[in-house]
């Protein structure tokens, strides 16, 4: 019976502190232009700024994701005077079109097919991805998105190419 008891700990042991907790993830990516279609309409277009992909987890809150909107707008990622990417979007004019994205929520530690199982709930996720975007407006951005859990099409002419991708586990304290 010792055995049992042996097994079940080191079961739990293993899955409480072995695995990784995903979090609210943000692939940022600065363009010269950006839209999103659903059935062929344009529902979202920007010029220069931000595309962001943004996924989000079962363990995301407002919390976090009001920390990582504002490093978000904080990134001095676009180039100054002397070519040195020392400016912010508010620096530069730039918008922002914001595209919910639940496949960045995938695990695939295990196996070939990705487990989405620490994706937030298609309508709490909803309602923290509105709220991402409001508090970005409430500062004053122009803010574009797609449709929350529809089939778009993302299309955009990349600067650079400069890509950043944001975790919140690590880009947030």
């Amino acid at each position: 019976m010792e055995w049992i008891w042996r097994l079940r700990l080191s079961l739990f042991q293993n899955i409480r502190f072995n695995r990784k907790r995903i979090r609210m993830k943000l692939v940022i990516q600065r363009v010269l232009n950006a839209n999103v279609s659903i059935e062929q309409q344009v529902v979202g277009e920007i010029k220069h700024g931000f595309v962001v992909l943004l996924g989000i987890t079962q363990d995301d809150t407002r919390e976090i994701a009001t920390k990582m909107a504002d490093k978000l707008c904080a990134l001095r990622v676009f180039a100054d005077a002397d070519g040195k990417t020392n400016l912010s979007i508010r620096d530069v004019g730039g918008s922002f079109l914001i595209i919910s994205q639940f496949t960045l929520c995938a695990d695939c530690r295990k196996g070939n097919r990705p487990s989405f199982i620490q994706a937030m709930k298609p309508d709490q996720a909803n309602d923290l991805y509105e709220f991402f975007m409001n508090y970005i407006r409430d500062k004053e951005y122009l803010v574009e998105s797609g449709e929350f859990g529809a089939d778009m099409q993302v299309s955009l002419v990349n600067d650079g190419p400069f890509t950043i991708i944001l975790d919140s586990d690590t880009s947030i304290r």
